[in-house]
């Protein structure tokens, strides 16, 4: 069986990750296509547009930004292409997520999302199979430097960069935490989509100054069951907006994609 080819559309705190992984053989039947970035990237793993990485790739992970997302998305699924989705918030936009899945659809490829770092995705897409979700919510606190956003009033962001005590920055529903927070929610985007859409999971973000690891506390409420998962995450070396985590989730979905054994399909 030949080596499935990956492309990465990005190279920052995921996409150099997953690419210095790919090319070191550490996913088996999986090889770097390469990689695509505005940044830099080393010359031999360089390709210069996404139309080119695309002709080169049996699947494209997108490792960039929303942006790159709705920018490059369709393109990716409509050259019967799969599309990892890394930046998960894009897909609150409807009217965007319907056509990347008619694209896939029509082209006979998959719009994959990646879990990133939230844990217990197969649990919770199991108990909205067995009955109606009563309630979704998600708390999440963060180092408050990574929360500053250009929209905040300059008190607030006095209070983030100078203060010592937790500050709440956003309590509302999750369609408007990603759009306010864009670098910052992929999990509750994530959340929504496995259970009960964007506007119905309640999103609290709190900004502690004395935050070291980010923490997401979700809370579900169902027919089969209530369920409440702590996450504490270290954040990426290279950005501090991304979790550690996130590359390795991407590379363990690469993985699984051609496993003669998966555990937690």
């Amino acid at each position: 069986m030949s080596s499935r080819r990956v492309g990465v559309i990005g190279h920052g705190a995921v996409g150099s990750v997953v690419a210095d992984a790919l090319e070191r053989g550490d996913v088996p039947g999986v090889v770097l296509a390469g990689v695509h970035a505005l940044s830099e990237v080393p010359e031999h793993r360089r390709i210069d547009t996404v139309a080119e990485l695309v002709a080169h790739s049996d699947l494209v992970v997108e490792a960039a930004s929303q942006d790159a997302v709705r920018a490059y998305g369709a393109s990716v699924l409509a050259a019967s292409r799969d599309l990892l989705v890394v930046s998960v918030g894009a897909l609150v936009d409807d009217v965007l997520r319907t056509r990347l899945v008619e694209e896939a659809g029509a082209a006979g490829a998959r719009l994959l999302v990646t879990t990133g770092a939230i844990g217990g995705v197969d649990l919770l897409r199991a108990a909205a199979g067995l009955g109606p979700l009563d309630s979704v919510t998600l708390e999440t606190e963060k180092p408050a430097a990574v929360l500053v956003r250009p929209w905040m009033q300059p008190e607030l962001v006095h209070r983030l960069t100078t203060g010592d005590a937790p500050v709440e920055v956003f309590d509302g529903p999750a369609r408007d935490a990603v759009a306010a927070f864009p670098e910052s929610v992929n999990v509750a985007a994530t959340l929504s989509l496995v259970t009960v859409g964007f506007d119905r999971v309640r999103v609290r973000i709190i900004a502690d100054p004395a935050a070291t690891r980010v923490t997401h506390r979700i809370g579900v409420v169902g027919a089969a069951g209530e369920w409440h998962l702590t996450l504490r995450n270290r954040p990426s070396a290279i950005n501090p907006r991304t979790s550690a985590l996130t590359p390795f989730a991407v590379l363990r979905g690469l993985h699984d994609l051609g496993a003669t054994v998966v555990i937690g399909w």
